[in-house]
């Protein structure tokens, strides 16, 4: 019988993952947890949108104790614009970032959702947009870029901090946290990783 220590089983992913040694989750893959209480989202992995800082901040939220069940996202469609904000920068070429009908149930069903998206201001504050005027969920937004929460609002996002005027409300969902200055493909810093753990501590036990 262990003593004195606390046994997880945790799903990586539901499919094999990409690059040398299969490092890299696929896009479209979920690892679902027991309870859904946290889901960290990641974008489609690709050349520049890495979802490495996704995978570290599970895993770090598990080695420092959080006593939550943490389940992981690779979006499907994670790369490109919305199609609602077409006209930001890179919105003409590639792909339009979305979501399917199934990521929302996935993402809906737990209590707090950490977005990452990565480095481009305009795209990170869009992409939360459009995820959390699909899903009524308290997010956490952690990004590379620096963002706030008049960004956020200034686009209708319902924050906890600076709300919309109640006519230009455009999600259905509430940011009730920023941690900025996480770098794509870097694991998370010591006082990064502090800041998204009491993020998910403060907001969970709110519920």
């Amino acid at each position: 019988m262990p003593i004195g220590r606390v046994t997880q089983v945790v799903d990586c992913r539901e499919a094999m993952g990409m690059g040398k040694g299969g490092g890299l989750a696929q896009r479209g893959t979920i690892s679902e947890c027991r309870y859904p209480d946290v889901i960290v989202v990641g974008m489609s992995p690709g050349r520049r949108h890495v979802t490495k800082p996704v995978c570290d901040i599970t895993s770090g939220l598990r080695q420092q104790g959080v006593e939550y069940s943490i389940s992981t996202l690779v979006l499907n469609a994670g790369s490109g614009v919305p199609p609602d904000a077409p006209n930001i920068a890179g919105g003409v070429i590639g792909a339009y970032f979305g979501l399917t009908d199934k990521e929302v149930a996935q993402i809906e069903k737990h209590k707090v959702a950490i977005l990452h998206h990565g480095n481009v201001r305009s795209h990170v504050v869009h992409k939360v947009r459009f995820i959390l005027a699909a899903c009524d969920v308290k997010a956490i937004v952690v990004s590379q870029s620096p963002i706030d929460y008049e960004d956020l609002a200034k686009v209708g996002v319902k924050t906890a901090v600076v709300m919309p005027p109640a006519d230009q409300i455009r999600t259905k969902g509430t940011v009730m946290a920023i941690v900025s200055g996480v770098t794509r493909g870097q694991t998370p810093t010591r006082e990064k990783m502090a800041e998204v753990i009491s993020s998910v501590m403060r907001i969970v036990k709110k519920k």
